[in-house]
This record gives structure tokens, C-alpha cells and sequence, in this order.
């Protein structure tokens, strides 16, 4: 469980085991396949679109599209509009900084036990 200071003492508790905790769709969204991979290239360094898609492999335009809007609107990742030439690069914001750390062990989980699943 979780709780959240803010600064007029009011304390807001989460409970991601709660049907109605925000926290879930939270973590629905960081833990997904693709979510996981695209915060990992962009731990790197900022990423135009072209690159992240060459990165991922498989992915297709609409899915990267997709996830990296919901990315974007949970405050995980910005987006920015280069000039010239017009490209769009992403990179991770300050709360996108903090979720590297344990999806990062996530990924080094599912490479080191990847042999051993039945």
C-alpha cells in the first residue's frame, strides 16, 4: 500500500490490490510487453519514432503509436517536434526516469529465465 503526501497534510492512500485503485490501470499500462521495451530504449537516451520502431522489431506503427500516446498521457514520456527535418523524438520524464529501475529488472528477469520455463 501506498500513500500519497501532499502538502496541506491531506494523505491519499493506494492500494493496487483494490478493484477501484487508480494504481492499477497505472500498472497496466508500465508492465504491458511493449510499454516495457519502449521506456527500456528510451532509458538510453531521447529516441525519434523511425528509431524506437527499428529497436522494437515487430511492432507495428499503430500499436507504437498507441502506447507511446498512452505513455504520454500518464506523464511517462514527453514528445517533441523537431523542425528541421520534422521528426518526433521521445524521451522519458521524471516519473518515466523512476519506473527504469524495476522494469529494468523485469527485462534482465525474463532474459536470465527465459531457458528454464516449461
Amino acid at each position: 500500500m501506498a500513500v500519497l503526501e501532499h502538502p496541506a497534510a491531506e494523505r491519499t492512500v493506494f492500494d493496487v490490490y483494490s478493484e477501484s485503485c487508480p494504481s492499477r490501470a497505472l500498472l497496466n499500462l508500465v508492465t504491458s510487453r511493449w510499454a516495457v521495451l519502449i521506456l527500456g530504449v528510451l532509458e538510453q537516451e531521447p529516441v525519434r519514432f523511425g528509431e524506437l520502431r527499428r529497436r522494437l522489431g515487430t511492432i507495428s506503427q499503430k500499436v507504437l503509436t498507441d502506447k507511446l500516446r498512452d505513455l504520454e498521457t500518464e506523464g511517462l514520456i514527453s514528445r517533441t517536434v523537431i523542425d528541421r527535418p520534422l521528426a518526433v523524438e521521445y524521451a522519458l520524464t521524471d516519473i518515466g526516469r523512476t519506473a527504469t529501475v524495476p522494469l529494468a529488472g523485469l527485462r534482465v528477469w525474463a532474459e536470465a529465465h527465459c531457458d528454464a520455463r516449461k
